[in-house]
């Protein structure tokens, strides 16, 4: 007998046999009935099997153009404390402790920028090798568009992943975290000289900056930084921070980027 089921902290549109869910919602399934291994079952070396998912997770990114995560040994924390937790109580689900990924993470110290998770389990009664093991969290969370989408994310660095075992069902539960710690954050300042009030957009937010303020923003994320038509500027500017940049706009209302501080 064979089970599979995956869960991913994004929306997920998976076919069947595949369990799914959308990331905000709080779902969490209870493993009831044991499910014994026959005797004889293949048992595979869980530490190996996590070290594959993270070597196949990257050679992924690098086949779609991202750069490769290195294991944290923060994130890597949590992912076991999760893993345990769920192989113990059978309760599966991003929330099944009762806490959320990035909680989780921020519980074994990891300051975070950016924090995602995929999570599945596998049950085989005749066990399963190491190899095959990780081969098949990795081909199920690539087949599923939200898992997919947190293993080539291009703005994550690093991960945690870990694979813990029932004693009493023989199911294999595997979390798979992805990060951005705070350090990476972009950082820059916007500075108004100008004797008007400056706007300007960020994302799908709009900012307006009084004359002779300053404002710093901290970004996850690359962004576009865009000024509109404001502070006698005469057409819309775009630009690309870049961290520690200052963006002024000078009496003229023409926005400046300057140097690095």
């Amino acid at each position: 007998m064979i089970r599979t089921t995956l869960l991913a902290t994004a929306l997920l549109l998976a076919p069947a046999p595949l369990f799914a869910q959308v990331t905000d919602r709080e779902d969490v399934e209870v493993i009831q009935a044991p499910e014994f291994q026959a005797a004889g079952a293949k048992k595979p070396d869980l530490k190996a099997a996590t070290k594959g998912i993270i070597e196949r997770t990257n050679a992924f990114r690098a086949k779609e153009g991202r750069t490769p995560v290195h294991a944290n040994p923060k994130l890597t924390a949590a992912a076991e404390a999760f893993a345990s937790y769920m192989s113990k109580t059978g309760r599966f689900g991003h929330t099944a402790d009762g806490s959320r990924p990035s909680a989780r993470a921020a519980k074994q110290g990891y300051e975070y920028c950016i924090v995602a998770e995929n999570i599945a389990y596998e049950f085989d009664s005749s066990g399963f090798t190491t190899d095959d093991l990780a081969a098949k969290f990795v081909a199920g969370w690539e087949k599923s568009p939200g898992h997919r989408r947190n293993m080539l994310d291009p703005d994550v660095t690093e991960t945690g992943v870990a694979i813990a075992q029932s004693p009493t069902t023989g199911y294999c539960f595997a979390v798979q975290m992805f990060g951005r710690p705070k350090s990476l954050a972009l950082r820059f300042k916007v500075e108004n000289e100008s004797g008007q009030t400056a706007t300007y957009r960020i994302g799908d937010k709009t900012y307006s900056l009084p004359p002779r303020n300053k404002r710093t923003h901290e970004q996850c994320r690359p962004t576009e930084l865009i000024f509109d038509r404001s502070a006698g500027n005469e057409k819309k500017q775009t630009f690309e921070p870049q961290n520690g940049e200052r963006f002024v706009v000078a009496r003229d209302g023409v926005t400046r980027r300057l140097e690095k501080e």
